[in-house]
């Protein structure tokens, strides 16, 4: 079993590889007992959070949101005895959509994440983003009456 540091940032990273391959159902895994604030609000349970996934990001002819969550100065605090961690990283987010957006960032911002040890595993229990710097976010969320030409409603 990795050491708890180990284990956190690989559930941090797992988040990314989810979003970015459409992966909903392990969204719904990732935050089955968690809160997930943003700038909607706060969810709660991995049902409503994979469902706000769905309505909100574009997916892609290629089943893909054609991005990729890069994740960086990763803090992770561990309280052994509680069970508990707690951790800080900035992301930012890269898109691409040939031939209508060339390669570019298109987010970044900071992820603030609790989690609990449970069941012999690491697990998230909150996660909080916030977007500091926003790009073309046109070709990655659903933005009612603006959708890109080439995107089913």
């Amino acid at each position: 079993m990795p050491c708890a540091h180990q284990a956190i940032a690989n559930l941090i990273y797992r988040y990314a590889e989810c979003v970015d391959g459409a992966d909903f159902a392990g969204i719904r895994d990732l935050f089955a007992d968690a809160a997930f604030t943003g700038s909607g609000g706060t969810l709660r349970g991995g049902d409503a959070i994979a469902r706000m996934f769905e309505k909100t990001v574009i997916v892609h002819d290629d089943g893909t949101l054609r991005t990729r969550h890069i994740t960086t100065n990763l803090a992770i605090e561990v309280d052994e005895d509680a069970g508990t961690a707690t951790s800080r990283a900035y992301y930012t987010v890269l898109q691409a959509v040939p031939p209508v957006l060339p390669l570019q960032a298109i987010a970044c911002g900071t992820y603030h994440d609790a989690f609990e040890r449970r069941d012999g595993g690491w697990r998230f229990t909150e996660r909080r983003i916030a977007m500091d710097l926003a790009g073309e976010m046109a070709h990655h969320l659903r933005m009612p009456g603006k959708l890109p030409p080439h995107v089913r409603p």
